[in-house]
């Protein structure tokens, strides 16, 4: 068993300790994302770790499966992202962002892929990282707030 950090997370001013690993955050937002759509009457599950390409499986009643690619981060001001590979195959891009707003609760967007990618920032394409596609996290809310607690997946282009 890995031993436990004490992880030091600043934001808003102050310094928050959190006594989980990065990964152990990322795979309780992709558990958190599953059980939201599910409770929303669309059944979800995640999908095993390294699974390629997407997170969470869901089923909405009358469409094919939809692909979920979960993207975890603790809020921050500046130069902080969220990125996703732009060849990955998903149709739904979700953002937990924990320690957002007053309270410093968690925010959740469950945003349709193409919608992500006509906002998202790219690189030059003769850089390494030209496959990068990304937000600034103090801009999601911004950008995608209609999307945030999205869990009856509002359809995305190409769905009836």
């Amino acid at each position: 068993m890995p031993s436990m950090r004490r992880l030091s997370v600043r934001g808003a001013g102050a310094v928050r300790v959190r006594d989980f690993t990065t990964k152990q955050m990322g795979d309780a937002c992709e558990m958190l994302v599953a059980a939201e759509l599910t409770l929303a009457g669309i059944p979800a599950l995640k999908v095993p770790d390294n699974w390629p390409q997407y997170d969470v499986i869901a089923q909405p009643l009358g469409l094919p499966p939809q692909r979920i690619s979960v993207k975890s981060r603790t809020f921050k001001v500046g130069s902080a992202y969220v990125e996703y590979n732009e060849p990955d195959q998903f149709d739904w891009l979700a953002i937990v962002i924990l320690g957002q707003g007053e309270g410093h609760g968690r925010a959740i967007y469950v945003i349709p892929r193409a919608e992500a990618a006509k906002v998202a920032r790219q690189d030059k394409p003769t850089s390494k990282t030209a496959n990068i596609r990304y937000f600034r996290i103090d801009e999601v809310e911004r950008l995608f707030s209609r999307y945030r607690n999205n869990f009856a997946l509002g359809a995305p282009s190409g769905l009836p």
